[in-house]
């Protein structure tokens, strides 16, 4: 299976170029939402987040209030290494599951 990156800076393409090879056929396993899916509410990683964090990362609704997290995490460089140990095996296991679920050539 040949596998390609998309890397670039904000407005760069990247998701243009995504959606073209997603209409050739291609799997496409975007990053930034298997990042929103291992913290969406219910999950481990939002709980442990919950748990390093606060309950004031969490919206009403039980949803992750990013910006609260956000304002937490990126204080300081403890705090964002603690939340990169927690969303980043986490985004890792998860891309490697749907890497693995694609269909071969």
């Amino acid at each position: 299976m040949l596998r390609v990156g998309l890397t670039g800076g904000m407005g760069a393409g990247k998701s243009t170029v995504a959606a073209v090879l997603a209409e050739c056929g291609a799997v496409v396993v975007d990053s930034d939402a298997v990042a929103r899916e291992v913290v969406a509410p219910g999950t481990p990683g939002l709980a442990a987040l919950s748990e390093r964090f606060g309950a004031g990362i969490l919206r009403p609704d039980g949803s992750l209030d990013r910006a609260a997290l956000a304002a937490i995490a990126f204080a300081d460089e403890q705090s964002r290494a603690a939340l990169n140990a927690i969303t980043h095996p986490r985004v890792g296991a998860r891309t490697a599951e749907l890497i693995a679920a694609a269909p071969a050539d």
